[in-house]
């Protein structure tokens, strides 16, 4: 049986996923690294498969946009489809050797680990043939849309656990005119906890791939705390020889330290300042592609995220660290989306802009 790693990642943008299958697929092509398994949540996204019908996206981007729902045409197979938070997302990253080179017995595979992960608590669901995914009578509970590469396999599955429903009306769900989709929740009348999902899956997946399943941790913790003033947002910019990008505060969590402890560390090491962090209620997980970080630690290198926030009187002179930083600036929420580079910088301000606007509707007389 061949060894599987797996990464369970927690909340991750599309975007992000995205680059970590690109890598983690070149480096299984060369083999570089095991077999990999990603069990992850996506912040909300619509994405369109190769070949998929964008006529199956029933409203305008700009009703996606007040939804806070992103839209990406992936290089997947499959139609349109929705992720987002109470799914669990599998996406294994397998060397199909030889002997199984088969793309029809893959899927069937991942449809067979699905139907069994349900069945663990107690809904029956079923192939249907002509569709892919699997489903409880007229009702899509999972969806599948995979791609294979040099025989290396990347994107998998989506199962709906606590999954809101309602985006799906957004959608042609998968192109199919006339069909529903449900959840686990909706199913057996509660919720479920997605680490039992997904540890179930998991046995699954060993026992119909024939893997032997290997939990890998996080290679590092960090935090980021977005600074603010309560109108806008401080942003740093990292010297051209560490990046060359605009982002809020960010550092790794020492070996020992809490989240919090190191949120404030290192709000005062990148500003000389000291405030009161606030937790965010948002961790994510990413990829780093870093020449500093790779010095230290062997490629992947996944980062685990707890983000913060602070508030700071803009007018308070800023010490910044010379080494990583040449600069820094306050922007409006609006121009700080244009600053940043990585989609998880994204996710923190959203947050943190939506916390304030609703302290100032809470304010209103």
């Amino acid at each position: 049986m061949r060894t599987c790693q797996v990464r369970r990642l927690g909340v991750v943008t599309y975007e992000n996923g995205m680059r970590m299958q690109q890598k983690l697929v070149e480096m299984r092509q060369r083999d570089a690294l095991d077999d990999q398994l990603l069990l992850l949540e996506h912040s909300p996204v619509i994405t369109l498969g190769r070949g998929g019908d964008v006529a199956n996206l029933l409203v305008t981007p700009e009703a996606l946009r007040a939804a806070g729902i992103r839209f990406f045409e992936a290089t997947r197979g499959g139609d349109i489809t929705y992720h987002g938070p109470g799914q669990v997302v599998a996406y294994p990253i397998l060397h199909l050797g030889e002997g199984a080179r088969d793309i029809r017995k893959y899927v069937t595979k991942l449809e067979e680990v699905l139907i069994r992960t349900v069945a663990d608590f107690g809904i029956t669901a079923t192939r249907e043939e002509g569709k892919r995914g699997i489903w409880v009578g007229n009702d899509k509970i999972a969806a599948i849309g995979v791609r294979i590469a040099r025989w290396v396999t990347s994107h998998g599955v989506a199962l709906n656990v606590n999954t809101n429903l309602d985006p799906f009306r957004f959608i042609t769900p998968c192109g199919l005119a006339g069909s529903g989709v449900t959840s686990m929740a909706r199913q057996i009348g509660r919720e479920v906890e997605l680490h039992e999902v997904e540890t179930v899956l998991l046995g699954h997946f060993a026992s119909v791939f024939r893997r032997t399943m290997v939990p890998v941790d996080a290679t590092i913790r960090v935090v980021k705390i977005v600074v603010h003033d309560g109108e806008r947002v401080l942003l740093f910019h990292r010297r051209p020889e560490r990046g060359n990008f605009w982002q809020p505060i960010s550092g790794s969590i020492e070996s020992g330290e809490a989240s919090l402890a190191a949120a404030r560390r290192e709000l005062a090491e990148e500003t000389g300042l000291s405030a009161e962090p606030e937790e965010l209620g948002l961790e994510q997980s990413f990829l780093i592609e870093s020449q500093f970080l790779e010095a230290k630690y062997p490629a992947p290198i996944f980062a685990d995220e707890i983000g913060y926030s602070a508030r700071i009187d803009s007018r308070l002179p800023i010490r910044i660290d010379r080494e990583e930083h040449d600069d820094h600036a306050w922007f409006t929420f609006a121009e700080a989306y244009e600053k940043i580079r990585w989609s998880d910088d994204r996710e923190a301000l959203e947050r943190v802009e939506a916390i304030l606007s609703s302290e100032r509707e809470a304010a209103l007389p």
